[in-house]
């Protein structure tokens, strides 16, 4: 296997690694979606996997590959939220020492719940990019693991997961559509829709206030960018080195939508579907909604719905704006 992609293989050794340990989530019927696009769209939810999101999947099968001195060593990561909660709820699990480090600005919600699964919390940077700066000094410091949140392609394999499940419960599903922050969940989609569906294309979401995929997409290597989004989980400052190369080859295009689209799609989600999403996870139904993903008449779509962590004031807010 190359050291720039993951194979199908990976995927399926990485679902046989995390067997028994995580919920299989369901794939929902919406027939207003499916009415507005002229197309039969599923919802695939992952804000009901463990923690509120599908980062469980890589960070398990990332902690199953520690050598015993790397367990010894304890780990670190850094996120804006949801992989903090996956590390921490991962490491309690496996009997590891975890250290997690985020931003002063990071998601109250995210934070309280990532130091309830039981990791330590560093907030000493004030943003997320000083975030990663904080973060090598501390494992340059400390010596602990550092757990990807979306370049590693064992986590990467990991997040594949969901990509077979789709295909399993969708045989016949010609469209994914992807929520895309730093990479790690549209590659492994993508490595799975193609191995298992490869006449089915792959396409991905980004804010417009945030498009660390797009810019690298653009400049043809990773580069650093500024986010500003209310979907927190798609603002990472750069998209990773392995993600970017399996996004060259296996996905169709990525897309944009705008702050008001993903707040629509917030809304929608919560309404019509019942799914108390986060922003993020409303991308992939945002860009259905505005008409930036264009299905072909008749054909299958999954929309991805990432993750379930929002802070409830900002839910409160979107859904009071119209």
């Amino acid at each position: 296997m190359s050291a720039h992609t993951i194979s199908l293989d990976a995927v399926l050794a990485a679902r046989e690694t995390i067997a028994g340990r995580l919920h299989r989530t369901p794939t929902f019927s919406s027939a207003t979606l499916s009415e507005l696009t002229g197309a039969d769209v599923r919802l695939k939810a992952e804000l009901f996997q463990r923690t509120g999101s599908f980062k469980p999947r890589g960070v398990l099968n990332r902690l199953a590959a520690l050598t015993p001195d790397e367990r010894a060593r304890g780990v670190i990561t850094w996120s804006a939220g949801n992989h903090a909660q996956a590390v921490a709820y991962a490491s309690v699990r496996e009997g590891l020492d975890c250290l997690v480090v985020m931003s002063a600005g990071a998601n109250p919600a995210k934070v309280a719940a990532t130091r309830g699964y039981g990791a330590e919390v560093d907030l000493q940077a004030p943003d997320h990019a000083a975030a990663y700066d904080r973060l090598l000094a501390l494992i340059e410091e400390t010596g602990r693991f550092f757990v990807h949140p979306f370049d590693d392609p064992l986590v990467i394999a990991g997040q594949g997961t969901v990509g077979l499940e789709i295909a399993e419960d969708l045989p016949d599903v010609e469209l994914v559509v992807v929520p895309v922050g730093g990479g790690g969940l549209i590659s492994g989609i993508a490595t799975a829709i193609q191995g298992l569906r490869p006449r089915a294309r792959v396409i991905g979401v980004e804010p417009e206030g945030s498009q660390a995929m797009s810019a690298a997409l653009a400049a043809g290597e990773v580069v650093q960018v500024e986010s500003s989004t209310i979907a927190d989980g798609l603002g990472p400052p750069f998209a990773g080195e392995l993600a970017l190369s399996i996004v060259k080859e296996r996905v169709d295009e990525i897309v944009l939508v705008t702050e008001e689209e993903i707040e629509e799609g917030f809304r929608f989600l919560y309404r019509r579907a019942k799914l108390a999403c986060e922003p993020a996870g409303a991308a992939a139904t945002a860009a259905l909604l505005a008409g930036k993903v264009r299905p072909e008449q008749g054909e299958t779509v999954a929309a991805v719905v990432s993750g379930g962590n929002a802070a409830p004031e900002t839910a409160s807010a979107i859904l009071a704006r119209r």
